[in-house]
């Protein structure tokens, strides 16, 4: 099964027309650790969906720090808004946490088939709806949570994440060094607040890509056994 047909079509709510016109564009990628999906300041007008693996969105500040905006975990989709207006240049980079398989669509056919289409114009809509609630409750959390509470939320509402990646990135996405994160976590541990993940034990990922937008699972058959007519 395509991750991007499953991800799009579950948003639809129903088996979308044209598929063939998607199909013949995607793009599929493995990534190794520390491989960009694309770079700040690129031209990349394309959507992305999340097979295996996992993915850091970062900006990048003018004094060489890096803030993690967000993750995209299997049967996730992003991309950078920014990019995919005519001309437009991505606002933060997209990288690899680890081996990742992702499948790119061009934003530019998804709008052709939402002109054509109710359901293609139904699925974007609830697209930017699920980006705008995240970028909400991302927003309201750095404005209204202190750091420790941030971290507590953090791990207890994306424990399959904090799991998975270093204490620097845990720091980097609640906006703390990792200085204050190591005292952060050493003060619940004395206050006896459980739990705290342990990034020296993270479990390996599975290849069954679950989404958090739905509770179906996705079959994800990676790119090397794959064909495309």
């Amino acid at each position: 099964m395509i991750i991007a047909r499953s991800i799009l079509e579950r948003l639809a709510g129903e088996p979308l027309p044209e598929w063939s016109a998607v199909e013949s564009v995607i793009r599929a990628r493995e990534l190794s650790t520390g491989d960009y999906v694309f770079r700040s300041g690129e031209s990349h007008p394309f959507v992305h969906f999340v097979g295996q693996g996992l993915i850091k969105l970062v900006y990048e500040t003018y004094d060489g720090s890096a803030w993690i905006k967000a993750f995209a975990e299997e049967g996730r989709f992003f991309a950078s808004l920014a990019a995919l207006s005519p001309g437009g240049r991505a606002s933060f980079s997209a990288l690899a946490v680890g081996p990742t398989e992702i499948e790119a669509v061009p934003y530019r056919v998804l709008q052709e088939l939402g002109d054509r289409h109710t359901s293609w114009q139904r699925t974007l809509r609830r697209a930017f709806e699920i980006y705008g609630f995240r970028k909400e409750e991302r927003e309201r959390d750095l404005l209204t949570l202190s750091a420790e509470e941030r971290y507590k939320r953090f791990i207890r509402d994306c424990p399959h994440i904090a799991t998975r990646i270093r204490d620097k990135d845990v720091a980097a996405y609640i906006r703390v060094t990792p200085v204050a994160l190591s005292r952060i976590k050493a003060r619940m541990r004395r206050n006896g607040d459980t739990p705290v993940p342990d990034s020296s034990r993270r479990p390996a990922a599975t290849g069954n890509g679950w989404d958090t937008l739905a509770t179906a699972t996705v079959s994800w058959v990676p790119a090397k056994e794959r064909t495309h007519k």
